[in-house]
């Protein structure tokens, strides 16, 4: 659940989410504001994805440099920002089926309403790089049984994804994924398909299964298509890992530039104080705080009356 200045918002299960939407459009919040502001946009969901993650937090490439350890925090301050169901991305699981257990659990404790895990082999990278290997299937079957015994709440949703098509090929990536559901996962998440002709295939394979796959705009694999057009195809989530955090990037660099030149900041491209505050919810912050300081100054003024 969420903590707010209000008090706590019950967040919705991710089954309930896909069954609203049809497609979930998942963009990432590489932080908590960004989180708060996909809500303000609109969305019924989001991710917070490790490539964002890293790439903000500790400004690293997605290539396995942090662990369970050091983003854990990170995805808390993320969730606790926003209401909306989110999954969490918890890569190849940061070991073997007791780092698995203990990170299932560990997301599910702060709030996550789905996480999915991935079939790497460490050192694991970004879905869209090359140079990818996977483990073999029986490794990650044992994976994904872990993570579903491992749930304490039974709507946290699970999906299994699976990187084999760069290394293996389709064929090969649409067999591990249906073992990873035989094993116990709720969904399959089919990384890094880089035609539409691949994507019909993985839509058709998978008709009727919760089936996941990501789009980065600039430089990733896998064609944009538009969310009607996913949908159409049979996909019911759609993670966009990249695009908010690579507009965010541009426009730092951008304010930066303008600074260093002395030039003032545009109110084409930015907020306003007043906006900002709001987004920030400061209005509810200042009620809680006038509500107890003015029980505050009312009980010492009883008091002093009452001698």
């Amino acid at each position: 659940m969420l903590e707010t200045a209000k008090g706590r918002t019950e967040r919705l299960s991710w089954k309930d989410a896909l069954a609203r939407a049809g497609l979930l459009q998942l963009p990432a919040a590489h932080d908590a504001l960004t989180a708060r502001l996909i809500e303000r946009a609109g969305f019924l969901a989001y991710q917070v994805g490790g490539f964002a993650l890293v790439g903000s937090r500790y400004a690293h490439p997605d290539v396995d440099l942090e662990h369970y350890g050091e983003k854990l925090m990170g995805v808390r301050e993320i969730i606790g920002a926003s209401p909306l169901p989110v999954l969490v991305d918890a890569d190849d699981g940061y070991g073997d089926v007791k780092n698995v257990t203990r990170a299932i659990r560990g997301y599910e404790a702060i709030g996550a309403s789905a996480i999915f895990i991935e079939d790497q082999q460490a050192p694991k990278r970004c879905g869209h790089m090359g140079g990818k290997h996977v483990v073999p299937v029986e490794v990650m079957e044992q994976k994904v049984r872990a993570a579903a015994a491992a749930r304490g709440n039974p709507d946290t949703f699970l999906l299994a994804r699976t990187d084999a098509i760069a290394p293996e090929g389709l064929s090969a990536a649409l067999r591990r994924a249906e073992h990873y559901l035989e094993a116990g996962a709720d969904g399959v998440y089919v990384e890094g398909p880089s035609t539409t002709e691949e994507l019909i295939e993985i839509g058709r394979k998978f008709k009727g299964v919760p089936l996941a796959t990501s789009v980065l705009e600039r430089g990733g694999k896998t064609p944009w298509l538009a969310p009607a057009d996913f949908e159409e195809l049979g996909f019911t989530m759609v993670l966009y890992p990249t695009s908010v955090l690579f507009r965010a990037t541009s426009a730092i660099e951008r304010a930066l530039a303008d600074l260093i030149a002395g030039r003032p900041l545009s109110a084409d491209d930015s907020v306003d104080m007043e906006r900002f505050e709001d987004i920030v919810r400061l209005e509810d912050w200042a009620a809680v705080e006038d509500e107890f300081q003015q029980q505050s100054l009312l009980k010492r003024a009883v008091k002093s009356v009452l001698g």
